[in-house]
């Protein structure tokens, strides 16, 4: 592969990594304000309301720590997990709609990380 078209890879990665993370900048930024939807949307969840501050908190934490290319790869493994408690917790109430918005927001942070990252493509491919 030239060295053109691997730049050109890893800033799609970059772009894919930024559209990925950009949904849940918001909503951390929701959660910090406590906007009244917030509020709404975890009593009907039943998560208790004075969840929402840490829980914007921690995805905020998530998004930074990805962004970060030393630490990108903590941040994908911490959006996973963060991704499957919203899956499990909407599944738990039978809307299973709501899941596959969160299971391409999680395909999407590992395409970033794997378009950006070329050692995690090698890996890939190596085995």
């Amino acid at each position: 592969m030239t060295e053109g078209n691997e730049r050109k890879i890893i800033w799609a990665g970059r772009v894919v990594s930024v559209i990925a993370a950009l949904p849940f900048a918001m909503s951390a930024a929701m959660k910090l304000m406590i906007h009244p939807e917030v509020v709404k949307g975890m009593s009907h969840l039943g998560l208790p309301e004075p969840l929402i501050v840490p829980l914007g908190v921690l995805e905020l934490l998530c998004v930074v720590v990805y962004l970060i290319p030393r630490t990108s790869f903590l941040g994908a493994i911490l959006f996973t997990g963060y991704v499957g408690g919203t899956i499990v917790t909407h599944l738990r109430l039978g809307e299973s709609v709501y899941v596959y918005p969160q299971v391409a927001l999680g395909a999407l942070i590992w395409l970033g990380l794997y378009l950006r990252r070329p050692r995690l493509r090698e890996l890939v491919w190596s085995a």
